[in-house]
């Protein structure tokens, strides 16, 4: 016997979701065909493996930017810092190109396009790995390659807005 068909709409479920607050990356990558860089932000990212370490991120199947996703060989994820808020902004809406203008660019050590922002709080260069359909949505798992973070406090968002309630403590590697 399968699962049951919900007792709620969609709208209840996004609100019932957004009681989990999560991190805000934007995650980059190259057009295939002509090289121009592509980025969105997302919230759907998750650790999945610490050997070999792999993480993973969702798109929906409507999402312009998906066939270009699929067919990149690398991407990296920005995990972005409270002091970003703008960026997480600029990378949810708008044409590609305008994501884009203005921002300073650079590759990685592996040579993936990224943001030359170093107030990220982490970045991961990902091999794209694998995809999985899931609903309405595909799950994109990510080998991480290359990474590095700092101890910037990250740019938080919960119950349909960002949290920018600055956290008392710091934070270190313990």
């Amino acid at each position: 016997m399968g699962a049951t068909p919900p007792d709620f709409d969609s709208r209840f479920f996004r609100s019932a979701l957004g009681r989990f607050a999560t991190g805000v990356t934007v995650v980059t990558t190259e057009n295939e065909s002509d090289g121009s860089p592509l980025g969105l932000t997302i919230s759907s990212f998750n650790s999945v493996s610490l050997n070999p370490p792999m993480v993973l991120w969702s798109l929906s199947k409507s999402a312009s930017s998906l066939p270009h996703f699929l067919n990149s060989k690398r991407y990296v994820i920005h995990v972005l810092a409270a002091s970003q808020l703008s960026l997480a902004k600029r990378f949810a809406q708008g044409p590609q190109a305008a994501r884009f203008a203005g921002l300073a660019l650079t590759r990685a050590p592996g040579g993936t396009l990224m943001l030359d922002d170093p107030d990220c709080a982490a970045w991961f260069e990902c091999y794209n790995l694998t995809q999985h359909e899931a609903g309405d949505h595909l799950i994109f798992i990510g080998q991480v390659e290359r990474c590095d973070r700092n101890f910037s406090q990250p740019l938080v968002y919960h119950a349909g807005d960002f949290d920018l309630t600055p956290s008392t403590e710091p934070l270190s590697d313990t």
